[in-house]
This record gives structure tokens, sequence and C-alpha cells, in this order.
């Protein structure tokens, strides 16, 4: 399988590359259209491997982000770097119109995007409110990644389902490269739902030691199925970045209180938060645990200093001699 711009997926063997990339969805809201090209242009110029969007429809208070759409000015404001989407709500939407979004942007920058999908869940007047029954949630994903795979060959598909009837429907041109899907999300439904349909898992919210051992239960279910173990797992990792590291954690708190209405203690244990050394060291576990596309979603002092610090993450963790700082040896 390959990956964005043709090159190889990593194999997640512990000797795999490590490729850190950085969210990107608060300077998408925030730099104006001038300062966002400006940003997510410094972004790539500063080595990071790719950018990552995220995705809701009306989140709480009516939050949201178009995961496509923000894709589309990420992809389009750079010139090689790849966006993940992660991750993309497909069960509110219909997945015959998700594909002929995929097609399109595929034409605009072919192999450079990830597809992360989740069934969310977190605000359920954001599922309910868009037509979708929450306790279905689950089930109406898994049927439109079926349908999705489907379409992605370019061939007419036929499909009668719990909740989708299609007939002789056809996304044509289909993408090439196919678009990768990475399932995101925790517990046996992610673990069964990507060993079935996934070309790798994106995490968050997890210990290490958690996500080693939903890695090594993703590979045992997809071969049950008979299928290769997925080649791609990720961990997208909310984190505090500051010079100081009690502004770091101020920073992180304040953020996502805001964010997810939920105090910030529910979170301390499954985020990160320090200088970007120090950071780095907190994300090694993660490294060790199997992961090899680290997302760091920064809150720092501003769009540009987020940038900046996520770039740090990516240097520390990456070019760190073996047993320091990065990596572990």
């Amino acid at each position: 399988m390959t990956g964005p711009g043709g090159a190889a997926v990593p194999s997640g063997a512990t000797g795999a590359p490590v490729r850190v990339g950085v969210s990107v969805h608060a300077i998408l809201q925030s730099a104006g259209r001038a300062g966002t090209r400006a940003l997510l242009a410094r972004a790539e110029r500063a080595g990071l491997d790719y950018l990552c969007v995220a995705d809701h429809v009306s989140f709480h208070d009516g939050t949201g982000f178009d995961g496509l759409i923000s894709a589309t000015a990420a992809l389009t404001s750079t010139e090689h770097v790849p966006v993940l989407v992660g991750v993309y709500l497909l069960g509110l939407r219909h997945p015959l119109l998700t594909a002929r979004q995929l097609a399109s942007i595929s034409q605009l920058a072919p192999g450079r995007l990830i597809l992360g999908v989740g069934a969310g869940g977190e605000d359920r007047a954001e599922i309910s409110n868009s037509g979708v029954d929450p306790a279905t949630r689950g089930r109406r994903l898994d049927e439109c990644l079926e349908v999705l795979r489907a379409l992605a060959g370019g061939t007419p598909v036929d499909h009668s389902g719990e909740f989708l009837s299609l007939r002789g429907a056809t996304i044509r041109p289909a993408p090439h490269p196919e678009v990768p899907i990475v399932v995101g999300g925790r517990g046996e439904a992610a673990v069964r739902r990507t060993a079935r349909y996934g070309d790798g898992w994106l995490g968050m919210f997890c210990s290490p030691r958690r996500y080693a051992q939903t890695r090594e239960q993703i590979a045992a279910a997809a071969a049950a199925l008979g299928r290769e173990p997925p080649a791609w797992y990720g961990l997208n990792i909310w984190c505090g970045l500051d010079d100081a590291p009690d502004r770091a954690r101020h920073l992180l708190a304040r953020e996502m209180e805001s964010l997810y209405r939920l105090p910030y203690d529910k979170f301390r244990h499954v985020t990160l938060a320090g200088t970007a050394q120090q950071v780095a060291s907190q994300i090694a576990p993660f490294v060790s645990a199997g992961a090899r596309h680290i997302t760091v979603v920064p809150v720092s002092a501003s769009p540009q200093a987020a940038v900046e610090q996520a770039a740090a993450v990516r240097a520390a963790l990456v070019n760190a001699p073996p047993g320091r700082a990065g990596v572990p040896g």
C-alpha cells in the first residue's frame, strides 16, 4: 500500500520512520486568508511531515469545521505536504456525496489526502440534529464505510442495507491513488472497524499502554478476517506548548474546557503540556508502543507560536539520539 505522495506507508514495526504533523484547525479558523496561507506554508517549510484538520458539524455551542473543506484549503495552500482529516464524522453524511468530494479533492491533490473517520458522540445533540439516532451511529458508520470502499473502485455499486440503498451508484474518475482510510476511536468497536475496513488506526485520548494493546488487538482481529494487519498507526494528542511549562498547562486547560465543556482534570492524564523538549519526551512512549504518525494538536500563545512549537517537538522527537529525550533506543 502507498501513502500520500506515493511514498510507502510505514509498516508499523518499531524501526519504521516517525512522522510528526500538526493540527491546523485553529489556524484555519483564526488567522484570516493571508495569515492562513502564510502559516500553512511555514508549517511545510519547518519540516512538519503533514497537516491535520478536524471535523464537526455543530459541536456544543455550534462550533464546527467541515473536514473536507478544511482539507482542501490546506492542500491548495501548500505544495507537497499531505493532509490528514482526523476525524471525519462519515456517519452524518451520505457516503455517495463523500465519495464525490474525495474524488474531486484527489484531482486537485492526488495522493496527498488521508481520510480519518470516527463515530463521534461527545455531543449527542450534534448526532441527532444531523438526522442520525445516536444509538445507531456505529452501525451507520460501518455501513457508510462499506459503501465508501465499494465506490472507490469507480465501478457501479448496488447496495441494500439497514440505512442506505443504492442502485448503480458510480463515482468517476475514481481517486488515483486511492484515498487511505484510517479509523479513529477506542475500545472494541474501533478494533473491529479498523480490522475490517481500515488502512490504519488513529488513536486519541489513551495511554501508551492502551495504545500498544489496541494495536495488537487490531492486528489479531485483521488476521482473523484474513486481512493483512493495517500498515498505518497514528496518534492525535493535545499538547500545551510554551517555554514556560506552567503557562503551557494553563493554555491547554483553558482551551479544552472551552471546547469540551468538561473540567481539565478529565483530560490531564491523556494530554501533554510543557516545553517542546518535555512534550517530545512524553510522546516517546507512544512511539515505542507503535505510533508512527504523531499529530501534535497544539495550544500555544498564538497560531504562529503553535506552528513553531510543533516544529520544535518534531525536531526533538525525530532528531534526538537513541535513548535521549526523543525516541528511546
